[in-house]
């Protein structure tokens, strides 16, 4: 690379290329900092990249970006100050330890220089630091260890294998396995060093480091792309496009329908490209921007095609957002794990006919909840449970055209809903903070109305001995057992063999699950209600489940009993049975 500003101001440059550049390290930069342990692992991940046996000659190891603006003869680096540090210090230790001669000769291009606009004198210390004894200063102190890592690293190499780490980072030829970073030239946006500031500020106080969103576009709205007549209104196309997409993907709803969570993006539109590179979680950081800069680089692609292929692999989802059927059947896909882009895929190779792809992911649908067991077979343990659930309630809405009601998948995955017991496991007695809660419970159940009456003299000594016990600063194990056997006795509430089953069982958010954990079936009822007069959402086939609406015959609520479970087990087979193995729907 020659000392002029080059044409792309976002692109992959070999370490080769950036050899004979003068580099400024403006004041607002600290000082170098890394440590034995950064050097150590750039100095592993280099070696174990060179000895990576067969493959493509032509694959490259690729470092954190290097982002600069042009200053005359020089380039000011708004970020990798740390890296190229680094690096001047292994090359400069390969140069006079195992070459034992300029760089120069070898490679026709000498070292590249560092200047220090605070610290001028770093300058002179690296450009001899293998003689240097005065670590006094803070900088040299650094620089100095560095450089010790990176000498205790090469003692335990020879002569052959310092030659291949060598021919690695200096490779020249395409075709060469080589090491290359991100060069990101903000020249035109830099009219004054505020920019480069607000840059850097960003990217390091601020801790937010520069994404593949924001590499990819970089690449879409470089200037050099489109003819000089129509550049800016291309530009400002793309770019209005792309803060359109970005806006609907932020919206919850939206986001949680495509999105299993598992990865949190500043800038969600980074998802999309991730999907469109088929990104494994195995893949290196910047995955995504390479594979989109090998489309920029192959020369014959179109940007306008480019970006529109973007816009329709977007505007697939929102299509299905739309459709209220496939909304519910890809987002419980997605919930169970299913890759989204496959399912993309899949929809693209059977064409545009809707009905064929929503038998497909129904039969994919089948596939997640079947197993050997019957619905009346399975226990809490079983992953299979959750995941039934979740389709009950999808099923019930779904069976309900008229009312135009959604799952919120947004809430489901944002409030981690899981499985609840329905009849509370009475055979654990409450511990800790469980059993102030447990108390707690008691004492405001059985202070409301409808104990009021003078007749019920039991109940409101209930109340009363809750809150003689809640008063206490130590619970004694044994006064606290005997009330709770008194009280659960009198609920008729005792353990029973189906307690784990699906029949006993239902979806509630975490936060009310942990604290519903040991609360008896009334209590439960009275708090479902409650958070549903008050407009806390709950899932529909709970509410169902605690007002008995599944019950065939409600002679009181106080309890939930073993015809009740089965009743709702029912239930959840007619629902269920499009997915359900022939039988299983008419247990």
């Amino acid at each position: 690379m020659d000392r002029t500003q080059p044409s792309e101001k976002l692109c992959l440059r070999n370490i080769y290329e950036v050899l004979g550049e003068a580099f400024y390290i403006p004041a607002y930069q600290r000082g170098y900092r890394w440590g034995a342990i950064q050097v150590k692992e750039l100095l592993d991940d280099i070696w174990e990249f060179s000895q990576l046996a067969g493959g493509n000659d032509s694959t490259f190891y690729c470092l954190q970006p290097v982002i600069v603006v042009r200053e005359e003869d020089r380039w000011q680096v708004v970020d990798g100050q740390q890296r190229l540090t680094t690096l001047y210090l292994i090359l400069y230790f390969l140069e006079q330890e195992h070459l034992r001669r300029p760089l120069a000769d070898a490679y026709k291009k000498n070292l590249y220089t560092l200047h220090y606009e605070t610290r001028p004198k770093c300058e002179a210390f690296l450009q001899s630091i293998h003689e240097q004894s005065d670590t006094d200063n803070i900088d040299f102190f650094h620089m100095a260890q560095a450089y010790q890592a990176i000498q205790n690293w090469f003692s335990e190499k020879d002569y052959n294998d310092n030659n291949k780490l060598l021919a690695t980072l200096l490779a020249k030829s395409p075709d060469e396995r080589s090491v290359k970073v991100i060069w990101y030239d903000l020249s035109e946006e830099c009219a004054n060093n505020d920019y480069a500031i607000d840059v850097f500020s960003r990217i390091n106080i601020g801790k937010i480091p520069l994404t593949n969103a924001e590499l990819v576009k970089a690449l879409f709205l470089q200037q050099n792309h489109f003819y000089s007549d129509q550049a800016r209104l291309k530009q400002l196309q793309i770019a209005t496009e792309w803060d359109a997409i970005e806006k609907r993907l932020q919206e919850p709803a939206f986001w949680y329908f495509i999105s299993d969570s598992s990865k949190r993006y500043s800038t969600r539109i980074e998802y999309i490209f991730d999907l469109m590179k088929r990104k494994k979680s195995s893949d290196e950081a910047f995955f995504t921007f390479h594979k989109f800069h090998e489309d920029f680089k192959a020369g014959t692609v179109v940007i306008e095609n480019l970006w529109q292929g973007v816009k329709r692999y977007f505007l697939t989802f929102d299509e299905w957002f739309h459709d209220r059927e496939l909304y519910h059947l890809i987002g419980f896909l997605v919930d169970c794990g299913e890759k989204v882009a496959e399912l993309k895929a899949e929809s693209e190779r059977l064409g545009s006919t809707k009905t064929d792809f929503k038998n497909y992911l129904k039969d994919r649908i089948r596939r997640q909840v079947n197993c050997a067991t019957t619905l009346e077979e399975l226990e809490y343990s079983d992953l299979r449970i959750k995941k039934l659930l979740l389709l009950f309630n999808i099923q019930t809405l779904l069976s309900t055209k008229e009312a135009d009601i959604r799952f919120p998948f947004d809430r489901y995955k944002q409030e981690k809903w899981d499985i609840e017991h329905i009849r509370s496991q009475t055979g654990l007695t409450p511990t800790g903070t469980a059993r102030l809660e447990w108390l707690t419970d008691i004492k405001n159940y059985f202070n409301g109305s409808r104990f009021k009456d003078a007749s019920l003299e039991k109940e409101k000594k209930y109340a009363v001995k809750a809150v003689e016990l809640l008063a206490q600063d130590r619970i004694g194990d044994d006064e606290f057992g005997t009330f709770y056997t008194e009280v659960v006795s009198y609920f008729e509430q005792g353990e029973v063999s189906w307690v784990n089953q699906l029949g006993n069982l239902a979806l509630l958010d975490h936060s009310t699950n942990r604290s519903y954990k040991n609360a008896l079936f009334t209590i439960k009822r009275e708090r479902i209600i409650d958070n549903d007069k008050h407009g806390i959402f709950v899932p529909i086939c709970t509410k169902n489940v605690f007002l008995k609406y599944y019950s065939q015959s409600v002679t009181e609520f106080m309890h939930w009993t073993e015809l009740d479970a089965k009743d709702y087990l029912m239930e959840i087979c007619r629902v269920l049975k499009e997915y359900l193995p022939e039988g299983e729907e008419n247990e």
